[in-house]
């Protein structure tokens, strides 16, 4: 299982994972770079993702649904401000109406992912800050720690395929 770590910290109001890829750096990256490969592990297992926006690059944005086996649509958006490629990107990460807007009534966190080589492949860092403690709570409660994990976990598979 690529995930090794997840781990929250309410006074940094953080969340962080830590994935451990059987691929290269370049690799890796390439499947955040391109939107068709991204569908394939964006989302848990039997929540597909359609990205409607894709525009990994400083001020781009991406925009994607998650479509539920009851085929009820979960929107999410992403406004890129930093890209140091194939190291690594910081975005806004926000929920999204079933039309793509964005929900102000939601939780918005400042995402940084970095990827490095390491032991024979790819140490991927996924930190999430948020605007306080009850933000990363709802997250939490909304079952962002199971969702990411499986989700994650299918990035060896895919990449293998």
């Amino acid at each position: 299982m690529p995930v090794t770590a997840f781990t929250t910290d309410p006074d940094t109001l953080t969340l962080t994972i830590t994935a451990q890829f059987a691929a290269p750096v370049e690799r890796v990256w390439e499947l955040y770079a391109d939107p068709r490969q991204l569908e394939q592990v964006w989302g848990p297992p039997g929540y597909p993702a359609t990205f409607v926006e894709h525009d990994l690059s400083a001020g781009g944005r991406m925009t994607y649904y998650m479509t539920a086996p009851d085929g009820e649509r979960y929107g999410g958006w992403w406004q890129i401000s930093e890209v140091d490629a194939p190291r690594r990107f910081t975005f806004e990460d926000g929920f999204a109406d079933p039309d793509l807007r964005p929900l102000a009534d939601m939780p918005v966190s400042h995402n940084v992912y970095s990827f490095e080589p390491a032991d024979g492949g790819t140490r991927a860092v996924f930190t999430s800050t948020y605007s306080s403690a009850e933000a990363l709570q709802q997250v939490l409660d909304m079952g962002v720690e199971e969702g990411a994990t499986s989700a994650i976990n299918q990035i060896d598979g895919f990449l293998a395929a």
